[in-house]
């Protein structure tokens, strides 16, 4: 028994003696460092921009009406086309305007008939005037000397009298016939109007959207039967809504130069289309608190399509700013904080004022210098005074305690 127990004694001894080395090995140097990523402020020059979600607007959109009463014969472009300005869009049947403009046209050569007869009346009775007027001064004369009756005069000056209402009558009647005759002329253009409204032209370049009434259908004047609809895409709007407290500075800026506006496309944010700030509204939504914004785009290559969702990108200014990726920074209970990397590798927690976010980099207005490092992957095994070992990005699992 007693040997027994002497052989387990020096056993636990003998192991006592073998894990000591090791503690030692690993308690002169402290904690393993911590894997962390790492990198250095920068001080940059940032765009100063406004971001929303846009909504692209055609250009100008117009509703194809008719303006005359018909037969619709025929449609004469593609549904979904290219629709160039002048372009002949419908047909309606022609031949009851025609009709009415040769009719119009009959009854102005009637009038300028009867106003060439008015005319040659006139002439008539004026020569005729003019000797009735001689013989009722002749005879004047002669009823003065007592040579001929009194009754002879009177029926002469009658006769004169008579002839100078009908000179009268000669002339209302010229003025008549060239009213007539403007009149049915008026009626004459507008029979031509009517008839050149058989054939709908495009009034501007745009894209046909589908037809609404089809070869066959009686169209109304002037109804409320839209036959196309033609949106101009090129150039195109794009509207969004800003807060209000950029109002000031947009007007402002925008008074002496074009702002710039990017869109980029919800199914590819990878394409951008650039254009330039054209309207903003003469109001403020008092419900929402916006202002809304028209930017002007080329879209030469038909990127944007009227009602498509975009997201919109007004640069206002450029500024100059310190800034860490976004991942630096974290929040804490005294507020936001970086890890800073000293100079013997360790680790220091430091608040910052944190600024807006600029493609994936935050601005850091105060808390850090340029060229400082800081920690931006393995942050959760940090402390005060943590001793790092910096590592590549995307190495570390920072679940793991």
């Amino acid at each position: 028994m007693r040997f027994a127990f002497v052989v387990v004694m020096a056993v636990m001894l003998a192991g006592c003696g073998a894990d000591k080395p090791a503690q030692q090995m690993a308690s002169p140097g402290g904690p393993p460092a911590v894997p962390v990523s790492v990198i250095a402020a920068v001080r940059e020059v940032l765009a100063v921009e406004v971001r929303a979600v846009g909504t692209v607007e055609p250009f100008r959109t117009v509703q194809v009406k008719s303006q005359v009463a018909g037969d619709l014969v025929g449609v004469r472009f593609i549904e979904g086309g290219l629709i160039r300005q002048g372009d002949l869009l419908f047909q309606i049947d022609p031949r009851p305007y025609q009709d009415a403009l040769r009719q119009a046209e009959a009854a102005v050569a009637k009038d300028q008939a009867q106003l060439l007869q008015a005319q040659a009346n006139l002439g008539r009775d004026q020569a005729q005037l003019k000797t009735a007027g001689a013989d009722a001064s002749r005879y004047e004369e002669l009823f003065k000397q007592g040579i001929t009756a009194r009754s002879q005069y009177d029926q002469v000056r009658t006769t004169f009298d008579a002839q100078g209402e009908s000179v009268h009558a000669d002339q209302a009647a010229i003025e008549s016939a060239r009213a007539s005759v403007e009149s049915d002329r008026a009626a004459v253009e507008r029979a031509r109007l009517d008839l050149s409204y058989c054939e709908i032209h495009s009034p501007i370049t745009g894209r046909a959207g589908n037809v609404l009434v089809h070869a066959g259908n009686f169209v109304k004047s002037n109804g409320d039967t839209t036959l196309v609809v033609i949106n101009q895409i090129e150039p195109i709007f794009v509207s969004f809504g800003v807060p209000e407290q950029h109002l000031g500075e947009i007007r402002a800026r925008s008074a002496s130069a074009r702002l710039p506006v990017e869109a980029y496309l919800k199914d590819d944010p990878g394409k951008t289309v650039r254009g330039s700030l054209a309207v903003i509204d003469n109001a403020v939504d008092p419900a929402t608190g916006t202002i809304r914004l028209k930017a002007v785009f080329d879209n030469g290559d038909r990127m944007l399509w009227p009602g498509q969702f975009v997201d919109a990108v007004l640069r206002l200014d450029a500024q100059e700013a310190t800034v860490v990726p976004a991942e630096a920074v974290q929040a804490g209970q005294q507020g936001q904080f970086v890890y800073v990397v000293k100079k013997d590798q360790t680790v220091e927690p430091r608040l910052v004022a944190a600024g807006r976010t600029v493609g994936g980099k935050v601005v850091l207005e105060k808390g850090v210098a340029p060229g400082e490092t800081v920690v931006t992957d393995g942050q959760l095994r940090l402390y005060p005074g943590a001793r790092i070992q910096a590592v590549p990005a995307g190495k570390i699992d920072s679940r793991e305690l």
